[in-house]
């Protein structure tokens, strides 16, 4: 499990970088390697400033979801410093945005896909697209999202090729030939603005808000 963090602007950031990276892996389910790069001076943290936060991990399982890399940005942040250095948890009291990048393996949206949590949009993505469900599977076929379901009473295979795309702030799957459509529902605190199968693997590109 690899991680790094700020190496400079002496030791307040470099104990905000380690109260941060603790913070982050509290969010998370499992991250496998975590890269952290906090852009501010000792003077501003000690104000309560940081310019922003530059992150990037790999193998991040977050509310279910497999994510195979993600690579973050974010706006100035307002922090509290004294917290730490008295040895308490980071607390962020304030919202912040961030914009970011996340890469999935089709392995890994397949067994997303499959969670509990996730499995009503699954499904719904089988019947609006293919008119039936369970979805039984999704892969990549470039620069095609490959969703499969069994048809009800037959062991017969039914797959329909989709293609990804933002669509509204929202992510859009549409039927290669024209046939079908569905928008994802989306949470209103984050705006998707490309969505694509790039290289085998399936990208999605935005911004979002944080609400500690």
């Amino acid at each position: 499990m690899a991680e790094a963090g700020q190496r400079r602007g002496g030791p307040a950031l470099q104990l905000l970088a380690a109260a941060l990276r603790l913070w982050i892996r509290q969010q998370c389910e499992a991250i496998d390697q975590l890269e952290l790069d906090l852009d501010g001076s000792a003077l501003q943290l000690l104000g309560g400033h940081l310019d922003g936060v530059r992150l990037q991990a790999r193998r991040v399982r977050y509310q279910g979801l497999e994510l195979e890399s993600v690579t973050l940005r974010s706006e100035p942040i307002q922090v509290q410093l004294g917290k730490v250095l008295r040895g308490q948890p980071l607390q962020l009291d304030e919202a912040f945005r961030i914009r970011g990048l996340v890469r999935f393996t089709p392995e890994g949206l397949d067994r997303s896909l499959a969670q509990q949590a996730w499995r009503p949009l699954a499904d719904s993505l089988a019947e609006t697209l293919l008119g039936i469900g369970p979805l039984l599977a999704v892969t990549v076929r470039q620069p095609w999202l490959v969703l499969k379901a069994r048809i009800p009473g037959s062991t017969t295979v039914r797959e329909l090729d989709t293609r990804l795309q933002a669509e509204l702030g929202s992510i859009a799957l549409h039927a290669a030939d024209g046939t079908t459509a569905m928008r994802l529902p989306m949470d209103p605190a984050i705006t998707i603005e490309r969505a694509a199968v790039e290289g085998g693997l399936v990208v999605l590109e935005g911004e979002a808000t944080v609400t500690p």
